[in-house]
């Protein structure tokens, strides 16, 4: 019996032993644990801090932080990466005593030039002589610009018939134009028409456009909105008015207003339809005699319902306004609202820094009214976000699968952030297993320069090419992409694009890798038997190019060469046996055939490297502006969609 109440003590203390435990467990996970993990994470996080301020280091002064970063990286990594050194300004020079070679001595004879004058600004910009005398400079102030602008009609014709608008429009800013269309005259074959050759047209029509003048110098200034009323209609046989965008030659998705009212299915601009009806909605019914005597028994008086007539008649004064809405531009004629269009992705208000008109109108007099008195985003520093997450990685020592080389003007300051904002943040990028940098030459003006190697120093991805730009000389920075890929990168393949291509890089990547090791490679939308152009702003002279067919090329938005080709290029370049071209694509397919000569190049066509616009399942994608970048990112990364946004 006493053995038995014996157990039983001891079963007690046993349990109880056990609730003790069980209860500082409990205090341990409570209380101790989450102390311990709020420090490891502050270490942790410390670590990181001291990495991105070393990084942000490295990319300001390339030559003198390696010894910090690699102590920063051994604090985790037994065995530290070597960082690649970043070379700011391309090794290419074009220095030789000038001979003409088979009609291509024109263009090296530019070369020459343009190299040599690029070399008197870099030095000055180095040496800091660069900076524009305090009288220009606008000492950290915003550019005023006035609320409105007036021009009469003989000023504007003396302006080329273009009013400037500073610093843009902005929400509720509208422009005003007095005029009086001209009569109609006879065309031969005009492009509005699909005439047989020596047939004639009447035609009197005009084109009012909206313009970006200070977005790009030296190109075609983007139209951010085409207004075409055409009086004797075209091939519609009607009246008829037609409004688009472009941007840089491609033109976007028309609207056409033919004088039937929008349908009431069709979105609306701010709560306007986007075409007014403007005919006679009676002109084809036809009344019976029944019908007619029995409403006039009944006393039922006939209603003809009547529209507008178009709204501009040859020889007749007009009052059009152009007014900025929240959703996108009303055009108003003699107070009466005609057609309304939608903004569209890539364009803002602020771009529409000049509107012109063309054709057969004589303009009386132009008032722009309501205008914004800065614009924000002339001054780059305002276009750049200088913000550390933005700069670019430093470079392992390691291999490179792909190089990518992107064309960009000095002036491209959107462009450029864009890009990294967008396909510049790929993970493959990020790793090292592709690198992308900007080439860019110098500008003509000096203040572009000066923002432009500010712009190299902080974000540490622009190669400048000491050359003055030229559009014809394009082709140089073809040749600087090929050099520093295999001499600097050491890159597997090497790839072109422009700043206003969205590139898949992974796509593009496992596109390449599909070719055995070893083997030659040129990758892209592959031309094959295509014809030079004798006439028009694209000409080619006999003297340039004499053969009838161009050899197979890759068009110059996007394309891939392995590095051997890189090298022969870049070895020709050096020996001045490279052969240039004023287009840099068909260039490219001549030094590849001349390689090919020797070592055969296994030739990829695809047409998802997309050289008009964007398409499904898209490689790469041309012609997007920087909020188009931003767009497609988006999708990319939110929704996991390859999609376009192909609205301008």
């Amino acid at each position: 019996m006493k053995r038995s109440k014996l157990d039983y003590f001891m079963s007690i203390r046993q349990l109880q032993f056990l609730i003790g435990v069980g209860f500082l467990y409990m205090l341990i996970v409570s209380f101790v644990l989450p102390l311990l993990y709020k420090s490891l994470t502050q270490q942790n996080d410390d670590e990181d801090e001291k990495y991105l301020f070393s990084r942000s280091n490295f990319l300001i002064f390339p030559l003198g932080i390696h010894q910090e970063l690699e102590k920063s990286q051994s604090l985790s990594d037994p065995k530290p990466r070597k960082i690649r050194e970043f070379k700011a300004l391309s090794s290419l020079n074009y220095v030789m005593n000038f001979t003409s070679k088979d009609g291509f001595g024109g263009i090296d004879k530019s070369a020459v030039e343009a190299f040599s004058v690029g070399k008197k600004f870099w030095e000055e910009i180095q040496l800091g002589k660069g900076e524009l005398p305090s009288k220009n400079r606008k000492n950290d102030t915003k550019e005023i610009c006035p609320n409105s602008v007036t021009l009469s009609g003989s000023l504007f014709h003396k302006k080329g018939n273009v009013i400037v608008l500073p610093c843009g429009m902005t929400l509720g800013s509208h422009v005003t134009v007095v005029g009086r269309p001209r009569q109609g005259h006879f065309e031969e074959n005009p492009k509005i028409s699909l005439l047989k050759p020596g047939q004639n047209l009447m035609v009197s029509q005009f084109m009012m456009e909206l313009q970006g003048l200070k977005t790009v110098d030296g190109e075609d200034p983007p139209r951010i909105l085409h207004f075409n009323p055409r009086l004797k209609g075209d091939w519609s046989g009607k009246p008829v008015i037609e409004m688009n965008t472009c941007y840089r030659m491609q033109w976007g998705t028309a609207q056409r207003c033919e004088g039937w009212k929008s349908t009431l299915d069709e979105e609306t601009v701010d709560g306007q339809v986007k075409c007014e009806k403007w005919i006679r909605d009676d002109d084809n019914l036809e009344e019976s005699k029944t019908s007619w005597w029995l409403n006039r028994m009944i006393g039922r008086t006939k209603k003809v319902r009547y529209d507008w007539p178009f709204p501009f008649a040859e020889g007749k004064l007009f009052v059009l306004t152009l007014s900025a809405g929240l959703e996108g531009y009303h055009v108003n004629v003699d107070g009466r609202h005609v057609t309304s269009f939608p903004y569209r992705t890539g364009f803002a208000l602020e771009d529409a820094t000049g509107l012109s008109l063309k054709g057969d109108v004589d303009v009386n007099s132009i008032i722009a009214g309501s205008l914004p008195s800065a614009h924000p985003s002339y001054d780059p520093q305002k276009t750049l976000e200088m913000l550390d997450k933005w700069r670019a990685p430093p470079i392992s020592d390691e291999p490179i699968r792909l190089f990518i080389g992107v064309l960009s003007a000095g002036n491209h300051f959107s462009e450029r952030m864009a890009v990294r904002k967008s396909w510049m943040m790929y993970d493959l990028i990020k790793s090292s297993h592709a690198v992308a940098r900007f080439f860019v030459a110098l500008n003509a003006r000096k203040e572009v320069n000066i923002e432009l190697k500010k712009e190299a120093d902080f974000f540490g991805d622009i190669v400048i090419v000491p050359y003055m730009d030229n559009y014809d000389l394009v082709v140089l920075k073809t040749v600087a992409i090929c050099e520093y890929g295999v001499r600097s990168a050491s890159a597997k393949y090497i790839m072109k694009c422009d700043d206003d291509t969205f590139v898949r890089v992974d796509a593009v990547l496992n596109e390449a890798n599909k070719i055995v090791d070893g083997k030659s490679l040129y990758l892209g939308n592959i031309n094959y038997y295509h014809k030079p152009l004798r006439y028009g702003k694209w000409a080619v002279t006999y003297e340039e190019w004499p053969e009838e067919d161009y050899p197979p090329y890759a068009n110059g938005p996007g394309y891939v060469i392995s590095s051997d080709i890189a090298e022969f290029i870049a070895s020709e370049f050096e020996k001045h046996t490279l052969k240039l071209f004023k287009m840099e694509d068909v260039s490219m397919g001549m030094w590849v055939q001349q390689f090919n000569k020797t070592k055969r190049v296994e030739y990829v066509h695809s047409l998802k490297f997309c050289q008009f616009g964007c398409i499904d399942d898209y490689y790469i994608a041309h012609y997007q502006s920087p909020r188009q970048m931003l767009c497609m990112w988006n999708k990319l990364q939110i929704y996991g969609h390859i999609e376009c946004c192909n609205m301008r």
